[in-house]
């Protein structure tokens, strides 16, 4: 059965979908069956896996609506199969963003997304859903259907701040809606050892939450930025990059933690 873990942040251009598709790819490099849900109408994840997302005929909002399976709407991608790293896709575009309005008055609007994954939970290892920066109906319905959380952070003071909001939104989503709902951990991304304050905001972090923080650290990197244009994650693009073995070695812990649980 598949453990179903959304990367969200309420606080944007903090790295959520570098880390998803990376993270996937390093999961699926590491022989483990994975399914990357992009909830944001960017549609950046479904395009950072090597998938044109104007050419998509049906994607999570056709899911959300119930009128196609995940089955049916998900694809695959030749890059990341070419390359070892290949993981199922469940893409998003632009028609996404109406989907906000057309849930609005449906039932059980909240739990759309649990209901589909459900049917192919048996198929996946990891499941791992790219949500908005904002609490909106896409990102309850990514949070209503989670094991997890997994939190990207940069090590900044503003960063701080948006972690207390993502906590009191997780405890909210914990009492109402999913009792299973808990952080899984937090990840420091974009960091760079050189800056004293990134040095400080991280031994706060180890302090606050222990064991919580990954001990993986995944470093600024140039070839990590570069990927995307390329319609790959960074872990296919330079798989030799500090950042892709960042990526790696926090895929192989994720492994461990989870099966050490």
């Amino acid at each position: 059965m598949a453990k179903i873990f959304c990367i969200a942040n309420q606080k944007g251009g903090v790295g959520k979908t570098t880390t998803t598709v990376n993270l996937a790819a390093g999961l699926a490099k590491v022989g483990q069956r994975v399914l990357m849900v992009d909830l944001d109408p960017q549609g950046n994840a479904t395009m950072g896996s090597g998938v044109d997302k104007r050419k998509l005929d049906l994607t999570v909002y056709d899911v959300l609506l119930e009128s196609a399976s995940i089955a049916e709407a998900r694809v695959q991608s030749g890059k990341l199969v070419d390359a070892g790293c290949g993981y199922d896709i469940l893409g998003a575009n632009r028609e996404l963003a109406g989907a906000e309005v057309e849930m609005v008055e449906l039932e059980r609007r909240e739990k759309r997304l649990k209901n589909a994954l459900a049917q192919v939970a048996q198929d996946y290892d990891f499941i791992l859903i790219d949500c908005p920066p904002s609490l909106s109906m896409l990102t309850l319905n990514g949070l209503c259907c989670a094991h997890g959380v997994i939190v990207p952070m940069q090590c900044e003071y503003f960063a701080l701040e948006g972690l207390a909001d993502l906590v009191n939104t997780i405890k909210q989503v914990h009492a109402n809606l999913n009792k299973e709902l808990a952080i899984i951990g937090l990840l420091r991304v974009m960091f760079d050892p050189r800056i004293t304050l990134q040095q400080q905001v991280s031994e706060q972090l180890k302090a606050r939450f222990g064991d919580k923080v990954f001990n993986t650290v995944i470093p600024r990197n140039v070839r990590l930025a570069e990927a995307p244009s390329y319609g790959v994650p960074g872990v296919v693009f330079d798989p030799s990059s500090k950042g892709a073995q960042a990526f790696l070695a926090f895929a192989e812990e994720m492994v461990l933690r989870i099966n050490s649980q």
